[in-house]
């Protein structure tokens, strides 16, 4: 049994799979995630390797704080990823979207695949057929763009995240509502134009925290799977321990 944990810039997620099954997802806030996780292997007693990949802030030092039953291991620049890496400066690729590119490759084969992962970023990881990580973008997510907003200015409010009424914004929050939300739409409909412009045998998967409130806005066709990383941590893991 494996406890995949996906170490982010707002919170800590953290999947138990059985092969391919996954039994139990939680997101733990980082001020107590250690209590929170000992509690997760209290109740699953039978994982006995865990996963991680971080790109917040905590080190390795603090996973080692469990019985001598559990390995852990940790996605790092010795870890094996299922595609070659093109990327112009392959050491500035981040560790997640390795991980979603391993997973993309071995979830979906010999396609071209484009992973959209909308979180305090978003990000897009292009691979095509034959397996080659080509490269993608990064944009500022939607709780960036309302942050953004208040504390670049004067005295737009802050906002939480809220479908507009309309594109037309009447009002000072609607306005703040649409420029964001169908700002972030757009963004992610007309890269999905430009790449499938350019590649047929095309699949485009959107995950990450924002992935399902903005499957609804979104006109392309999609795979929204908010899922999809600590899934892909599981077939990264598979997939070394298989190599």
């Amino acid at each position: 049994m494996l406890l995949t944990i996906d170490v982010g810039n707002t919170y800590i997620k953290t999947a138990v799979f059985e092969q391919d099954i996954l039994l139990q997802k939680d997101i733990l806030e980082h001020k107590d995630w250690k209590i929170s996780l000992k509690n997760i292997l209290n109740k699953f007693l039978k994982v006995n390797n865990i996963i991680v990949s971080s790109v917040g802030k905590l080190n390795k030092e603090d996973f080692l704080f469990h019985t001598n039953d559990i390995t852990v291991h940790f996605i790092d620049e010795n870890t094996k990823f299922p595609f070659t890496n093109l990327y112009a400066t392959p050491t500035t690729l981040g560790i997640d979207r390795k991980i979603l590119a391993s997973g993309a490759v071995l979830k979906y084969p010999k396609k071209n695949r484009l992973v959209i992962d909308a979180g305090t970023c978003i990000t897009y990881d292009f691979i095509d057929d034959n397996d080659n990580y080509i490269g993608g973008a990064i944009s500022p997510g939607i709780r960036l763009r309302y942050e953004s907003l208040h504390n670049y200015t004067a005295k737009l409010p802050l906002l939480k995240k809220d479908f507009p009424s309309t594109i037309i914004g009447n009002s000072t929050n609607q306005s703040i509502h649409s420029g964001v939300v169908n700002g972030v739409s757009f963004e992610i409909d007309e890269f999905i134009n430009q790449y499938s412009n350019q590649y047929d045998n095309f699949i485009i998967i959107l995950t990450g925290g924002d992935s399902e409130f903005l499957a609804k806005r979104l006109k392309n066709t999609i795979f929204a799977n908010s899922n999809f990383l600590l899934e892909s941590l599981n077939q990264t893991f598979q997939y070394n321990k298989n190599d």
